[in-house]
């Protein structure tokens, strides 16, 4: 298989291996809805050939938020607007899928942060309150509600965001959960929430619509984090309760940055590819040559683009020149590449 090649799972079926990474524009309406500027965007993408695009991380609650800028799904309200996107990207030819999120205690201070426990992400951050019994059952109920509202608009597919430090990504690391009940603890404890979120998603969107999770593979560089080898063992649970692949990232719960170098996150997807798991890895992706070798060379199923997409709409055309395959642009831009 290489990178031009269609990728079908469950009943989506994309038509190149190329997924526009999720990526935060803050250009939402300050009740949550989209504007203009999400049909321009992601369009372009769509017109520049993609196979998918997923949606910013969508937030599942009000108070979840990065930013007051950000595209919400907590609400019936927001329903028509997506679905509006929704359509307008189906008309390019491309799928769409929705991030689904909550920021946690790396929501914007003017917003009340929660978190597995009162460990605030920075100076510049609100301490959370921990969420109680009550909290996390308020927390699975609105994932629920944000799926159902995303299988209304029509997306294609679903994923949950567990990774960069936000509210799924807190449980699971023992940087930010320090409890002692049923949520904390041991590896055991620590993915619960997220396995119990990934259920219920599942659980209430049809069967031929996929749902994939992002994570952040292994805290590296910071001690005390967890591993890829816990995160491999959180990709099997999650794929056992529906999740059909994982988007696999890395950092994000802790002020530590990482050197980015092309691929340097392809042998995490590789790590969850060889698990027996469906695996796209993103950061520093956009070098043509090496997304197409990690497809044929079986280390992903599918490459996630990110910086490059916002750099180039047209990433897609400029990548099958560069591998010599005959190039795909839309009718009305076919005139530039006789």
């Amino acid at each position: 298989m290489h990178l031009f090649d269609t990728f079908s799972q469950r009943g989506l079926t994309l038509r190149n291996r190329v997924v526009m990474s999720p990526m935060c524009q803050y250009s939402a309406r300050e009740d949550g809805t989209i504007t203009d500027w999400h049909l321009v965007h992601y369009g372009a993408r769509a017109v520049g050939g993609v196979g998918a695009i997923i949606v910013e991380m969508t937030q599942v609650a009000p108070e979840g938020r990065l930013s007051p800028g950000d595209i919400g799904i907590w609400d019936d309200a927001h329903v028509a607007g997506l679905r509006h996107l929704v359509e307008f990207v189906h008309s390019y030819g491309a799928r769409i899928g929705i991030q689904l999120g909550h920021a946690g205690r790396k929501a914007d201070p003017v917003f009340e942060a929660v978190g597995p426990s009162p460990v605030a992400f920075s100076d510049h951050y609100r301490i959370p309150q921990a969420l109680d019994a009550a909290g996390i059952t308020r927390i699975r109920n609105a994932y629920v509600a944000a799926a159902r509202r995303a299988d209304a608009a029509g997306f294609d597919f679903v994923e949950l965001h567990g990774a960069h430090g936000y509210l799924l990504h807190q449980f699971l690391s023992p940087l930010s959960n320090h409890r002692t009940d049923g949520y904390g603890g041991d590896l055991g404890g620590r993915q619960r929430l997220m396995l119990e979120v990934a259920e219920d998603v599942r659980s209430v969107l049809p069967a031929d619509k996929p749902v994939w999770t992002r994570l952040s593979m292994h805290e590296i560089g910071v001690p005390g984090g967890y591993s890829l080898d816990d995160t491999v063992k959180v990709a099997q649970e999650l794929q056992r309760r529906g999740i059909d692949l994982i988007d696999c990232s890395s950092g994000g719960n802790a002020m530590a940055a990482e050197q980015e170098t092309p691929g340097f996150r392809l042998p995490l997807a590789a790590a969850v590819r060889a698990a027996g798991v469906p695996a796209m890895p993103v950061g520093c992706m956009d070098h043509a040559a090496l997304a197409d070798a990690a497809i044929a060379n079986g280390q992903a199923d599918l490459i996630a683009i990110a910086r490059g997409l916002l750099r180039n709409p047209h990433w897609i055309l400029a990548a099958e020149q560069e591998l010599g395959v005959p190039a795909t642009p839309p009718q009305q831009y076919r005139r530039a590449y006789l």
